[in-house]
């Protein structure tokens, strides 16, 4: 079992994410992240997709995804080099001198940005892979967080590996 980034070109039309979504939930499938967005070509969509699985389970999947009528076209970034950045944003209490000296420390280390403060919180902006924002989280002490929210990955094919007609 390995985790699989998959890129897909898709119809932008009402119903295109619901049956994707439905053919991973209909065969027991679980989608860890999903990011959808229309393309330079208001017509498609990209949606970056992350998923566990044995290769068979993967090849099953892409199968099942490439005879959507919606689908044009789709690439597992996870088979070559490739470029992921999902974006944190975490909301964290800092009542004193300490804790608010502590959390950015972290930040600074973990090269990310304080975007708000508040009376006795900081809001954190971070971007990055998605082993970073995990050990981001790690590394904040549990009881000061309030909010976390995470993006998703996104991904893109390094060099000539690209996702277009």
């Amino acid at each position: 079992m390995r985790r699989h980034i998959l890129s897909i070109l898709l119809e932008n039309e009402p119903g295109a994410l619901s049956r994707v979504a439905g053919l991973f939930s209909a065969r027991g499938y679980n989608i860890e992240s999903l990011a959808v967005a229309p393309t330079q070509d208001p017509s498609m969509s990209r949606m970056t997709l992350v998923t566990w699985g044995s290769e068979e389970v993967i090849e099953q999947i892409t199968k099942q995804l490439n005879k959507l009528v919606e689908v044009v076209k789709l690439i597992d970034l996870s088979e070559g080099s490739h470029i992921e950045r999902e974006l944190l944003l975490l909301k964290v209490k800092v009542a004193t001198a300490n804790q608010r000296e502590e959390v950015k420390r972290l930040v600074d280390i973990f090269r990310g940005r304080i975007i708000d403060v508040g009376d006795a919180t900081y809001t954190i902006e971070l971007t990055g892979a998605c082993d970073k924002m995990d050990a981001f989280l790690k590394a904040v002490e549990a009881s000061l967080i309030i909010e976390v929210v995470r993006s998703g990955v996104s991904g893109i094919g390094r060099g000539q590996k690209s996702l277009y007609l």
